[in-house]
C-alpha cells in the first residue's frame, strides 16, 4: 500500500467527524414510533431554541448546540421566521420587503450554516416555516406560501437532519389554505423529510389535520397553564397524557408527543409572573406522563432559553435569568435519563397498558402511568406514591424489581420476585410532590 494512501485510510475517521452524524428519520412500521433510515430506534429529546436564527451569533450558536448535545438532546425546535422581518445577528433580512415569496439567500445561508452544525453533533433541526402570528395577521396569502415552501424543499432537500413543524401556535382552523399550501407543497416536493403541525395551546395537530397526506405524525402543545387555569372544553388541564391517549387510538396510526409542555422557568398561566413557577419536577412528570401514555418522545423547554434571553433585555413571560444560567437549569439535565431509560430497552414492542396496575391509578399528580413490552414493564409515580403492581402482564417467571430515580438516572435494585399476583412498591421517601420515580419491572 503506497503511503499515501495509508495515510487517507488512517486519516479516514477524523476526516468524517466533522460530517453529518444523523440519518433521515421514518415512522416505524407498527405507526407509534420513529426509527432512522437503517431502522433503528429513534426518541425524540426535543428543546425548544424557539430564537435561534434570529436572537444568536456564531458563537452563541456552537455554544448552545454543544451544551444541548451534552446535555443528550437530538432535536432542537426552532423557528425561521418568527416575523416577516425577521433579521439575524449578522444583519440579515429573512425576506425582501417582508414579502413571504422573496425569501433571501444570506439569511438562509446562516441558517444552513447552523443545520450543519447540529447535524455534525448528532442533532436534528425541526423547523417551523413560518410562525402563526403573521399568518393570522393576514399578511401570508397561499400563493406566497406555496412559493416560499418550495424554497425551503428545494433548499433543504439534501438535509439528513431536518423536520418540518407546520404551523406555529395556532389553531389549523385559522389560515388553513395556507397551513395546506405549505404542507402540500413540501410534501410533494420534500417528501424525504417528515412533517407534522404546531398548533396553539390545549390543542394537538389531529384536530385538523389527521388525514391529510402532507401530517406524518401528531404533535400538541399541553401548554403553560394548571388545572384551575385550563378553560378550554377539553379540561385536559395538566394531564398531557390524555392527548396522547386520544392520538394513540387514532386510524391511521401516527407517531404522537407533547412538542410544548409547561415551561421551565415560566409562569403557571404564562402571563403574571406574580402566579408560581413551572420547575422541574412539572417538567419531569410531564415528560414521563406522555411518554409512558405512548408518546414517541418528548420536548423540553425554559422560557429564558427558548427566547435565548440576554441581560439588559426585557424579555416575555416574566423571564428571571439569561440564558446561559438557564442552560444549566435541573430539567435541562435530568431529561436524558428518559431518553437513555427508554433506549436501553427493547423499543418498538412498548404499549401503554394501564392493566398493569391492580388498583385506581389515582387523580391529578397522583396518577400512575404504566408502560410495557414483552419482557418488562415501567410505572410512573409522580409523588412517591405506592405503585400497586399486577404482576403476570410480562413474559417471565421471575421478575427483577428496581427504582430509577428520574432526578439522576441511578437504578436501585429492590429483589427478585415470582411473576404473579399482586405486590405493592413503596418507592423511597415520603409522598409528596417531586418524590417522583419509575418502578422498572425486568425478565429475571
Amino acid at each position: 500500500m503506497k503511503l499515501k494512501t495509508l495515510f487517507i485510510v488512517l486519516l479516514f475517521p477524523f476526516l468524517t467527524y466533522g460530517q453529518s452524524k444523523t440519518l433521515p428519520l421514518k415512522v416505524s412500521k407498527d405507526g407509534h414510533f420513529f426509527q432512522t433510515s437503517n431502522g433503528q430506534p429513534f426518541f425524540w429529546l426535543g428543546d425548544t431554541g424557539w430564537l435561534l436564527f434570529t436572537n444568536l451569533d456564531d458563537a452563541a450558536v456552537d455554544q448552545y448546540l454543544d451544551d444541548r448535545q451534552e446535555k443528550g438532546f437530538n432535536l432542537i425546535q426552532v423557528m425561521l421566521l418568527p416575523k416577516l422581518a425577521a433579521v439575524n445577528q449578522r444583519g440579515d433580512s429573512a425576506l425582501l420587503k417582508s414579502n413571504l415569496a422573496l425569501p433571501q439567500k444570506r439569511y438562509f445561508d446562516f441558517v444552513e450554516s447552523v443545520v450543519d452544525k447540529a447535524a455534525a453533533r448528532g442533532i436534528y433541526m425541526a423547523l417551523v416555516p413560518v410562525w402563526g402570528s403573521p399568518v393570522k395577521e393576514g399578511k401570508v396569502s397561499p400563493v406566497a406560501a406555496t412559493a416560499y415552501a418550495h424554497y425551503l424543499a428545494t433548499r433543504f432537500h439534501d438535509k439528513k437532519n431536518i423536520i418540518w413543524l407546520n404551523g406555529g401556535d395556532i389553531k389549523g382552523s385559522d389560515s388553513t389554505a395556507v397551513w395546506n399550501a405549505i404542507g402540500n407543497t413540501l410534501h410533494k416536493e420534500d417528501s424525504v423529510h417528515l412533517m407534522t403541525f404546531h398548533p396553539r395551546g390545549r390543542a394537538q395537530s389531529s384536530d385538523w389535520f389527521h388525514n391529510a397526506a402532507w401530517l406524518n405524525f401528531n404533535m400538541f402543545q399541553s401548554g403553560h397553564q394548571r388545572y384551575s387555569q385550563d378553560t378550554t372544553v377539553r379540561k385536559y388541564g395538566e394531564d398531557n397524557f390524555r392527548y396522547i391517549q386520544a392520538d394513540y387510538r387514532r386510524t391511521p396510526v401516527k407517531p404522537v408527543l407533547d412538542g410544548e409542555p409547561s415551561y421551565e422557568g415560566i409562569p403557571q398561566g404564562l402571563h403574571d409572573p406574580k402566579e408560581p413557577f413551572w420547575t422541574d419536577k412539572d417538567v419531569r412528570r410531564y415528560a414521563y406522563w406522555s411518554v409512558f401514555a405512548g408518546g414517541a418522545g418528548f420536548t423540553y423547554g425554559h422560557s429564558a432559553v427558548m427566547q435565548f434571553h440576554k441581560a439588559k433585555e426585557k424579555g416575555i413571560y416574566g423571564v428571571r435569568e439569561v440564558y446561559t444560567d438557564a442552560l444549566r437549569a435541573p430539567g435541562a439535565s435530568q431529561m436524558k435519563y428518559l431518553k437513555q431509560l427508554m433506549i436501553t430497552r427493547s423499543y418498538f414492542d412498548r404499549v401503554p397498558d394501564q392493566s398493569l396496575l391492580a388498583k385506581d391509578t389515582g387523580t391529578k399528580h397522583q396518577r400512575i402511568i404504566a408502560t410495557r413490552a414483552k419482557t418488562y414493564a415501567l410505572y410512573y409515580t409522580a409523588t412517591g406514591r405506592s405503585i400497586p403492581a399486577q404482576l403476570g402482564k410480562i413474559e417471565a417467571n421471575y421478575i427483577a424489581a428496581s427504582w430509577y430515580d428520574p432526578r439522576t438516572g441511578v437504578s436501585t435494585r429492590i429483589g427478585i420476585f415470582p411473576n404473579k399476583g399482586v405486590k405493592v412498591f413503596d418507592p423511597p421517601g415520603k409522598e409528596e410532590e417531586g418524590n417522583d420515580w419509575v418502578l422498572i419491572l425486568d425478565r429475571s
